[in-house]
């Protein structure tokens, strides 16, 4: 059995009808400016991201705040109680 150079066509190649993807490249610049717009997306998201995580670990810290009195509390009224 021949090895499989790169001027041989593979297994694959030989059952497939389909003929290679064509890439085009764009001169007019087209893609940088839809690559400004995307940055500019992904900015307005991780804003948003970083604004809802700041609420959620306020809320985090307050929550635990209140959990510790509410122990510090019962903990307190236990030991007046002896």
């Amino acid at each position: 059995m021949a090895g499989n150079s790169s001027y041989e066509t593979s297994w694959a190649d030989q059952w497939d009808y389909n003929k290679d993807p064509v890439v085009y490249h764009n001169k007019d610049g087209s893609s940088s400016n839809s690559t400004a717009k995307y940055k500019q997306k992904v900015g307005e998201g991780l804003g948003k991201t970083k604004q809802v995580a700041s609420i959620g670990f306020k809320k985090v810290k307050e929550g635990t705040s209140v959990g510790f009195q509410w122990i510090k509390e019962k903990y307190q009224k236990t030991t007046q109680k002896r």
